[in-house]
C-alpha cells in the first residue's frame, strides 16, 4: 500500500466570523429588499412562515 501525499494546494480557511443577525429586517411586514452587488433581491415570508428569496 502506498502512502498518499496531501494535496499541494492549501485548503481555504473557514470563515469564523459570526454572521450578522437582523430581527427587524422586514419591519413587521412580509417582505424585505436586499441589495447585493447592484442587484435587488426580495426576501418574502410566506403564510406558512417560510422564507423565499427572489431576484
Amino acid at each position: 500500500m502506498q502512502d498518499r501525499q496531501p494535496p499541494s494546494c492549501p485548503q481555504p480557511l473557514p470563515d469564523i466570523r459570526p454572521a450578522p443577525a437582523h430581527e427587524a429586517l422586514t419591519a413587521g411586514g412580509a417582505k424585505a429588499h436586499i441589495v447585493l452587488d447592484g442587484q435587488v433581491y426580495v426576501l418574502r415570508i410566506t403564510r406558512a412562515g417560510k422564507l423565499i428569496l427572489t431576484k
